[in-house]
């Protein structure tokens, strides 16, 4: 049965309006990257003539052809899981099959978390710096630390009022970087050769510091991650009409700044920075400030971007339970206060760390080239999942991985330089994951099952047994076990060992998260009926397990149809408008001293035991109202006893007269 939930449509109808959010929440990552990248190159090269900066020009426009357009927009996109995209959501969609792929989720997923911490703090420092042409002791560090934190202080809020006009801020901001860009053309437009494959292959093959330009060059695609992880907000056909105008300005000023960097006249002062140089002096004001837009809207999206991210991993089991709230009917719109801490320290840190955007650069583009080359990975296996043929998966095998090998290994240049502090923070992230994915695989291996049928026959002896007290009407066990016809011994260990429980109606409710993103349905298995029932609660990966409320739902559908009874069943209460009270138990399911690890799997679970002191207690988890609920430590793997053979043994209980 299909529980009527209020879920987000994927995608947005093809219309201006659609069009506009697109270019607010898709491309600001990437379109912030002209602030950049040939700053960078520009930087780090003694000698730049006219043959190095075609070949510059050349290497940005093939790899935003290669890698953002036919990857991500041509190929990626159609990976669609039920309208959404990402890396999480396209591990969704191979897991069954793939047991192993949630090392490449991890690693992919843990990329991208770091990618969100250093791309605020680039980009909005390299907006900010503008400032130093009109006087260079302007504190452009505090400034860049100010706004980054009014930014992650305004998300408790919600950003629906600013988010009205991220889309035509970032249309004003892509105008204004191909008229910028055009400007120069138009003098130079000999820059138009750099069209040409053969200058960006002349550059790799001969230039001695090939590596290290390719290495800038990487930055001007970084953004194309967000173009896949959004496609649930946006839609396939906005996003990729949306990209050709993007691409078409970015390109525009790309060449425009090498061509100005080509021709600049001998003795003209030292270029600190091309995007604000090729700008009319009148209008750099104007322009430093859409800048600075242009950068918050940026840092707003990878700030969402990795909350989603965190929601997704949460739900999937790779991320510890964290309190995720709803600051605005906006759709999709949410805000973690631990993630949102964390993202803020982080940001901060590596602005007081680097304090120059040019030095965040070394550290920029080595994490996100790892998380590039693990979608390929899961895109490959999600095409040979769906029977592509295995000669052109080969070949863009072939073509992406050689391409983010090569990439992979100019941004290595980097790692004494600032890329050790991306590689440390994507570490830190990956072993978070995959200590408590794994630890969670460990337990859960370490729990014994028994049949449900032997444990319901003694409840209802229990339910019937007048000399143990009432514990509740309704009493609910969150059951791991995905089989209705077996149930965890520590639940019966529970039910019947530990403290024996009476109740009207007994309920194990479990609940499955589904590959699919937005999905709430449900079963239910009349074990004993209208006494035991056994319910499967099956949630997409994007759905928040609202157990309270759903569960209630559950309840109103059965004494709707007769197969409970609805109402308090305490005397003195029926016949008014009292419902039915319900009390959950939720186990915590601990090690005993006589369990024994190797070493490895020692050292996972104490660290899943670290990391779990983030995350919330289970109540919350499951937002289950605090009052209605009981925590309970059990030993994990409850050993056999005279009690479970008895149960085994025990013949079905006798009718009780008038029962």
């Amino acid at each position: 049965m299909k529980i009527t939930t209020t879920q987000k449509k994927s995608g947005q109808p093809l219309r201006v309006a659609g069009l506009l959010i697109t270019l607010g929440i898709v491309f600001g990552d990437i379109g912030t990257s002209p602030l950049y990248v040939v700053k960078a190159i520009a930087g780090n090269l003694v000698h730049l003539d006219e043959k190095i900066l075609l070949g510059v020009a050349s290497c940005i426009f093939w790899t935003l052809t290669l890698q953002t357009t036919i990857k991500y927009v041509v190929l990626t996109l159609r990976a669609s899981n039920k309208g959404e995209g990402g890396i999480f959501a396209l591990y969704a969609l191979i897991r069954r099959n793939r047991k192993w792929a949630y090392l490449i989720a991890i690693i992919g997923g843990s990329t991208l978390l770091a990618d969100g911490i250093i791309t605020p703090s680039i980009t909005v420092s390299s907006a900010v710096e503008g400032l130093r042409i009109f006087n260079p002791e302007i504190p452009t560090l505090l400034i860049s630390v100010a706004i980054l934190s009014l930014l992650f202080f305004a998300q408790q809020f919600g950003t629906v009022f600013i988010g009205r006009s991220f889309g035509p801020v970032m249309f004003l901001w892509f105008t204004l970087l191909g008229i910028l860009g055009l400007s120069q053309v138009l003098h130079y437009p000999d820059i138009l050769r750099a069209f040409d494959p053969l200058h960006a292959v002349r550059l790799i093959v001969s230039h001695p510091q090939a590596l290290l330009i390719l290495g800038a060059v990487f930055l001007a695609t970084t953004g194309a991650e967000a173009l896949y992880s959004d496609l649930g907000h946006c839609g396939a056909k906005n996003i990729r009409i949306s990209w050709a105008f993007v691409k078409s300005m970015l390109v525009l000023n790309y060449f425009g700044q090498t061509a100005w960097l080509m021709h600049r006249p001998a003795g003209d002062r030292e270029a600190l920075h091309p995007f604000f140089d090729i700008m009319p002096e009148w209008f750099l004001l104007p322009g430093i400030i859409i800048a600075t837009l242009a950068a918050i809207i940026a840092s707003q999206a990878l700030i969402s971007g990795s909350f989603t991210l965190v929601s997704e991993a949460i739900s999937l089991g790779l991320w510890p339970k964290q309190a995720i709230k709803y600051p605005s009917e906006s759709k999709g719109q949410m805000y973690i206060p631990a993630i949102n801490r964390f993202l803020w320290v982080a940001s901060t840190g590596v602005l007081l760390l680097f304090k120059e955007s040019s030095a965040m650069e070394a550290a920029y583009g080595l994490s996100i080239s790892i998380a590039m080359m693990m979608t390929t990975v899961l895109l490959l296996l999600y095409l040979l999942q769906h029977n592509a043929p295995v000669p052109f998966v080969a070949a863009l095998g072939i073509v992406f991985g050689g391409l983010e090998i090569l990439f992979l290994a100019a941004n290595l240049q980097k790692f004494a330089h600032g890329g050790w502090f991306a590689l440390s923070l994507a570490f830190f992230l990956s072993l978070l994951m995959f200590a408590w994915y794994r630890g969670g695989m460990i337990k859960n291996n370490l729990t014994k099952t028994v049949a449900v049928d032997p444990v319901a026959d003694m409840l209802l002896q229990v339910k019937r047994d007048q000399s143990i007290p009432k514990f509740a009407t309704n009493l609910v066990y969150l059951s791991k076990s995905g089989r209705h016809k077996t149930m965890e011994s520590t639940i019966a260990y529970s039910l019947l060992d530990k403290q024996p429980k009476r109740a009207d109606i007994y309920w194990f409710l479990h609940i499955d998260v589904r590959d699919e993103p937005y999905v709430t349905e449900y079963e239910v298995y009349h074990v004993r009926p209208g006494e035991i029932i056994r319910v499967n609660l099956s949630l997409g990966f994007k759905v928040q397990p609202r157990v309270n409320l759903l569960f209630r739902k559950v309840l109103a559908d059965l004494a709707a149809s007769g197969e409970i009874q609805s109402g308090s069943r305490y005397p003195s209460l029926q016949g008014l408008p009292v419902s039915a009270d319900c009390r959950y138990i939720l186990l915590d399911r601990v090690l005993t001293a006589d369990h024994t690890f190797p070493l490895w799997e020692r050292f996972l679970m104490n660290l899943r035991d670290l990391f779990g002191r983030w995350s919330i207690p289970p109540s919350r988890a499951f937002h289950i109202d605090a009052s209605n609920y009981i925590e309970e430590k059990v030993p994990l793997g409850t050993p056999d006893t005279l009690l479970w053979d008895l149960v085994r043994r025990m013949p079905p209980p006798s009718p009780v007269p008038g029962a």
